[in-house]
């Protein structure tokens, strides 16, 4: 008896020991199973991931030493490139102050393949009175470039800046950086450029002549339209890798309804429903300032004897209202000049003097969100106060404005005394800090021929090579289904969005 309870003892032992052995193992795979599902969940190795692009660095090159900056978005919603510094790429907190603005450098950008259709004359350079010689579609800008009208022309001419630096890259021996060049076959093109200088063509032949029954300007549009949809390249994207020049608000207005899967480059969206024109499609581009840059700029707080600066149309319909309102809440303040004023009779020239003897100016919206008085602002080193609440700025995925402008709700401004005590409240410091600044950054905002480093026309070809890879991804999309599912012919043509009732 005593022989048998000591075998049962043991075996109660050793099935204990079994037990606990069977569950130290069970618990070790357990764990180790669930370290391989965080490790494949969080890192893929079927991806390689130095083809995504970073969501912290954006990596630039300044004479030949690589610095990383990093998008901080800290400041509200709008981002800001700051340098990394210290050693083994450790970050070092900043202030506003430190704040590093954007720069182009051409030894890290991709440059931008676009393709140019060569498209008539008559739908860019002729409308510039420019006539052709023989077969020639483009001017020899190497002997002459066509002069691009002056005054309110001028604000709306970023196609003619484009097209001419598109045309440049072409030169042999160009010397210049480019963000963008010219290539000859559509397929190595990242977007497709449509050269039709749409703005010029609205301000100089919208209206109906007595023996016409429709515009030049309208004709023209419709002869885009039918032309483009017919072309391979568009047939084949659905027009989402097209570039559409649409500046001035009214420009475009019969084609847009129909071209609204391309990207527009425009200056704001108030005339556009969200369905043909959006921040996530296409692309905000600068006006050209109209009045004179201020060079060599000595001013100073105390030099700058007006404190706040307006001077254009004052009755204005939609987002405008605030402009009357401001009017009669600030016309009897002493060191503010808010008057009606126009291009004509030197109201450039009084716009420049005004603006260059000022601390601030404001840029309140007018018939739509946006206008060309931010940029001259910008250009005369007066710090702009922006009262437009639906206002989209060029850049500002990369550049934060609220270095060197002041934004005032419409709603706050239009409160009796609130701008003016706001204005008032910022002091000499903080005003030299955002005019410094000013200085920094104006060169953004140029537009010249040859475009050089840093200058407007770079700035929007960059912000088009930013919205490339979405663009590649909506064409991949469109096509999954495509190879198995017969079309018609004209199926992939375009189809007008409705406007919507209150499009006006």
């Amino acid at each position: 008896m005593a022989e048998r309870n000591s075998s049962a003892s043991s075996l109660v032992v050793i099935s204990r020991k079994s037990f606990f052995c069977l569950f130290t193992f069970t618990s070790l795979l357990f764990i180790m199973s669930w370290f391989f599902v965080l490790r494949s969940s969080g890192r893929p190795q079927f991806i390689d991931h130095r083809l995504l692009p970073s969501s912290k660095q954006f990596f630039v090159t300044e004479n030949d030493n690589t610095k990383t900056r990093v998008l901080d978005n800290s400041v509200g919603n709008r981002s800001i490139l700051r340098d990394n510094k210290g050693e083994g790429g450790g970050e070092e907190e900043e202030t506003p102050e430190k704040l590093v603005d954007v720069k182009c450098s051409a030894g890290n950008k991709q440059v931008l393949k676009v393709f140019m259709y060569d498209l008539h004359p008559e739908f860019h350079f002729e409308l510039l009175d420019w006539k052709a010689l023989g077969e020639s579609v483009w001017p020899d800008i190497r002997t002459k470039i066509p002069d691009y009208p002056g005054g309110l022309n001028l604000q709306h001419s970023i196609e003619y800046w484009l097209t001419l630096d598109l045309l440049a890259s072409e030169l042999p021996g160009s010397t210049s950086a480019h963000s963008a060049i010219r290539v000859s076959n559509s397929s190595d093109a990242d977007v497709i450029f449509v050269p039709f200088f749409s703005s010029l063509s609205y301000n100089r032949f919208s209206k109906v002549n007595p023996h016409q029954k429709k515009s030049r300007n309208n004709l023209l549009q419709e002869k885009l339209v039918k032309f483009l949809t017919a072309q391979p390249e568009w047939k084949r994207s659905g027009g989402r890798d097209h570039i559409v020049l649409a500046h001035h608000p009214n420009s475009m207005l019969k084609a847009r309804m129909k071209l609204w899967p391309a990207m527009f480059i425009l200056s704001d969206f108030g005339r556009y429903p969200p369905n043909i024109a959006n921040v996530e499609k296409d692309v905000i581009a600068p006006y050209k300032h109209v009045i004179r840059s201020y060079l060599n700029d000595k001013s100073n707080f105390e030099s700058r004897p007006t404190l706040l600066y307006f001077q254009g149309a004052i009755y204005r319909k939609d987002g405008g209202y605030a402009r009357q309102e401001l009017f009669y809440l600030l016309k009897d303040e002493k060191d503010v000049h808010f008057s009606f004023g126009s291009v004509q009779k030197g109201g450039i020239n009084s716009a420049s003097q005004g603006m260059h003897s000022s601390k601030f100016c404001l840029n309140i919206a007018g018939d739509t969100p946006s206008s060309n008085r931010l940029f001259d602002a910008i250009a005369s080193h007066c710090v702009p106060v922006i009262i437009s609440d639906d206002i989209e700025l060029p850049y500002e995925d990369v550049l934060d404005y609220s270095q060197f402008c002041i934004f005032v709700r419409t709603s706050d401004a239009i409160k009796k005394n609130f701008l003016i005590n706001l204005v008032r409240s910022i002091g000499k410091d903080e005003w030299t800090r955002m005019w410094k600044k000013l200085q920094e950054v104006e060169n953004l905002f140029e537009f010249q021929y040859p475009s050089k480093e840093g200058d407007a026309v770079q700035m929007i070809w960059q912000a088009i090579a930013r919205k490339v890879p979405s663009i590649k991804m909506k064409i991949n999309k469109s096509r999954r289904y495509s190879p198995f599912i017969p079309h018609k012919d004209g199926d992939r043509g375009l189809s007008s969005v409705p406007t919507p009732n209150n499009f006006w």
